[in-house]
């Protein structure tokens, strides 16, 4: 009897294409917009995650002033080097302890020049951040306190190189001349898109001398040792720098250390709750295509009035009327789903293609798109199947 009923469903959609295929428009683009949405979101997190993931679960970062209501102005007194030295000496279980000054600057070799991101820093950088060296090699002691030397990341080599070796090569940073003593491993883009391999790393000490000028360290990176507990070492840091500061107990910190691991618990929370946004955004465009099918069910059943009088007249049932009408609206929109599953993945691996982020599918959201888009059926054409199953046989085969 199902299939009967199913196969009478299929002819009434067949007998007006076009028209069916407009009414379920609605369905496909609304669980399209949800899929793609979803899946994209949901890559755009996992890249996030493996950005942050390469900087260490065991890093902490060292800022000067607070930010938020009633909490200490961000132009509070910015740390030296001397607070650098004090964290390495006085606080166990590290394994780096980097300052890190940045400024804009243009380098310039021959006639190639390239506006970059220059950091002022010491060797253990490239020890909290894992970061290897393809070409060359790091700072000398005697480098590290005055000299002026420079290492490149892959993009700037290739603007003002090209594939060529740079190492022994002098570049100007700025107005400051500066031989090239390394290339950094290429690393690519960050979570938040910023191009990793366009820097240039001096010491820290030239860095403050010949480029910002002040000897303020702005951000202090520290790297935990393996196995060591990120909360003890952020615990004794505070102490530390509250000792060093003179704040007074009561007094709230004017600096912040944020834990890597709750930063990446942060960004990771935003991007899945924007996912989840963006999805209920989309979703509302079921909504639409649902009163699409109800307001084409019930333009069928005016058309189809004498059909079912005649039905009813000879014996058929208001349940099975009902069924028919129902089937009808469930497979328009099962249909619509099918279609805006497919067309959703295409839309979002071209679109993750384009952005270069990973492709995850959750067959979780293409399972409740197709279920809620059976359910958008069903509820939105329930209405018209029941007038259709209540009407009067008599009157129906008087209607023209």
């Amino acid at each position: 009897m199902f299939f009967e009923t199913l196969k009478l469903a299929l002819r009434a959609i067949s007998r007006n294409l076009l028209r069916s295929f407009l009414t379920v428009l609605g369905v496909v683009i609304g669980v399209a917009a949800v899929i793609a949405l979803v899946t994209i979101g949901n890559g755009t997190t996992a890249q996030v995650s493996t950005e942050l993931s390469r900087l260490g679960t065991n890093m902490l970062f060292v800022r000067p002033g607070q930010f938020g209501p009633g909490r200490a102005s961000s132009e509070a007194r910015r740390f030296t080097l001397k607070d650098v030295e004090a964290i390495r000496d006085q606080v166990s279980g590290l394994r780096a302890v980097a300052p890190s000054n940045q400024s804009t600057a243009t380098v310039i070799f021959g006639g190639q020049n390239h506006s970059t991101t220059v950091y002022g820093t010491t060797n253990d950088y490239f020890i909290a951040q894992d970061w290897d060296l393809a070409l060359g090699r790091i700072f000398t002691p005697a480098e590290e306190r005055g000299q002026s030397r420079c290492i490149i990341g892959e993009t700037v080599r290739e603007q003002l190189f090209g594939a060529a070796d740079p190492t022994g090569q002098l570049i100007r940073v700025g107005k400051v001349s500066c031989p090239v003593i390394g290339v950094m491993a290429k690393r690519g883009q960050s979570g938040m898109g910023n191009d990793q391999d366009d820097a240039v790393i001096m010491p820290v000490k030239v860095f403050q001398r010949r480029i910002s000028g002040t000897s303020n360290v702005p951000t202090i990176l520290i790297s935990a040792r393996d196995g060591v507990s990120t909360s003890k070492v952020q615990a004794d840091v505070e102490n530390l720098l509250r000792e060093r500061r003179k704040i007074i107990p009561g007094r709230q910190d004017d600096f912040n250390v944020n834990d890597m691991t709750q930063i990446a618990e942060a960004m990771t929370g935003t991007t899945t709750l924007l996912t989840g946004l963006l999805g209920a955004v989309a979703a509302v465009s079921l909504l639409v295509g649902g009163i699409g099918i109800m307001n084409i069910m019930l333009v069928s059943v005016t058309e189809r009035t004498r059909e079912i009088g005649i039905r009813l007249a000879i014996g058929a049932l208001e349940n099975q009327v009902l069924t028919q009408f129902l089937v009808e609206a469930v497979a328009l929109s099962l249909f619509g789903g099918i279609a805006g599953i497919m067309l959703g993945l295409t839309l979002a691996y071209g679109t993750v293609s384009f952005l270069n982020v990973p492709f995850v599918v959750s067959p979780l959201i293409i399972f409740i798109a197709f279920v809620f888009s059976a359910a958008i059926g069903m509820i939105f054409g329930f209405f018209p199947a029941r007038r259709a199953a209540q009407l009067n046989p008599i009157e129906a085969l008087r209607h023209e």
